[in-house]
């Protein structure tokens, strides 16, 4: 089958199962077409069914702003024709789903049905989607859609609840490559290169906005260390590092913390976690705590969002209400301070994780694209 993936090219949780997901239809002799105006972070031209098409944007002094979504529905229609493509799958509603809506009408009038798929991840809904400026745009798009997903129950429960949805969601989890994940030991990650021998390494990993709650996380590591030694690393970029940096100085714990901006060898340095801190506001569904749980992380979470749907608490980790950071540095404390019952969480996360396999969650999708093309 020939499937065009949209995307954004980022960090991001949505970018990253999209980059996964189109790397892993390629490894199944599909032919992918990656189309989106930078080239995805973690996409690896290992396969030869794997392409990418850039989206490029005239600068032009009448815009303050330039309409991307124009240039890239144009894109999709070129792409489309030139290669005879089966599916458009768009990940995150704005604007990809209203860009392929776009495309779908221009393609129409050249004799062409191609069918599109939308992904819905997170914040394209609850948090932007559901403004009063793109409600009407992200609900039509949805609508018009030929197949429509969410990566939780919780997700599909909350785009039912905020928009007028007459089609069917299907509920696809996003997934893990268990294969970059080996079961390796300790002191094969050369811990020592970062922490003594007698410290335990908590980690979190995100894009550092305020729904992540980089404050929590701070505190939940600063009463975590006055019991146990420990080491923060903290994963990533983004509006509230500041404020991270700064929180950590006022606490004392700077010199306990390592700021390792983003990275792309995120499996060795998971390989390096005793324990995930992942105290957000909301999550859609948690992509960084399914990734530490692969690499024998257990997870210390709130429980909104999708999160209960992967952390299993008192199995994997354990959930708290959103800013309970004692309650989240009693369960961490707990889970580290015996060797044992932390090898005992390590494995129930690792086999936990196995449920959210690509090889688990790839044939749903494989089997949408081809009831689309059967015309099922």
């Amino acid at each position: 089958m020939k499937i065009g993936i949209v995307c954004y090219p980022t960090f991001g949780g949505s970018g990253v199962v999209a980059t996964e997901l189109g790397m892993a239809l390629a490894n199944k002799n599909h032919e992918v077409h990656f189309i989106t105006y930078n080239q995805p972070v973690r996409l690896d031209f290992i396969s030869s069914g794997l392409h990418f098409h850039q989206v490029q944007i005239k600068e032009y002094p009448l815009f303050e702003y330039q309409p991307y979504e124009l240039a890239l529905s144009s894109k999709m229609v070129e792409i489309v024709s030139k290669f005879n493509l089966d599916i458009l799958h768009v990940h995150y509603a704005i604007p990809h789903a209203y860009a392929a809506y776009m495309a779908k009408q221009m393609l129409k009038e050249q004799g062409i049905d191609v069918k599109v798929v939308t992904t819905l991840h997170g914040t394209d809904i609850t948090l932007v989607g559901s403004h009063p400026s793109y409600k009407k745009s992200v609900e039509f798009s949805i609508n018009n859609s030929d197949a429509v997903t969410t990566v939780s129950q919780s997700l599909k429960n909350q785009t039912l609840e905020l928009f007028d949805i007459k089609k069917d969601i299907y509920v696809i989890y996003n997934f893990i490559d268990l294969d970059k994940y080996p079961e390796i030991l300790h002191e094969e990650c050369k811990r020592i290169s970062i922490a003594d021998s007698n410290e335990r390494i908590l980690t979190h990993i995100s894009n550092f906005r305020p729904v992540k709650r980089i404050l929590d996380v701070i505190e939940i590591f600063y009463q975590v260390q006055r019991k146990i030694p420990s080491k923060l690393l903290l994963v990533g970029t983004g509006p509230d590092l500041e404020i991270a940096r700064k929180k950590a100085k006022e606490l004392g714990v700077y010199d306990k913390v390592l700021f390792l901006g983003n990275s792309v060898e995120l499996e060795k340095i998971l390989c390096y976690t005793d324990l995930f801190l992942l105290p957000s506001q909301t999550e859609s569904f948690g992509l960084a705590a399914l990734e530490a749980m692969a690499a024998k992380s257990p997870v210390i979470s709130s429980n909104s969002g999708g999160l209960p749907e992967v952390n299993v608490n008192g199995v994997t980790g354990y959930l708290s209400d959103v800013g309970d950071v004692h309650d989240m540095a009693k369960n961490a404390i707990y889970i580290i301070e015996d060797a044992d019952r932390l090898k005992k969480f390590k494995k129930n996360a690792r086999e936990h994780s196995k449920k959210f396999s690509i090889d688990e969650i790839l044939p749903f999708y494989e089997k949408i694209y081809s009831d689309l093309k059967s015309g099922m």
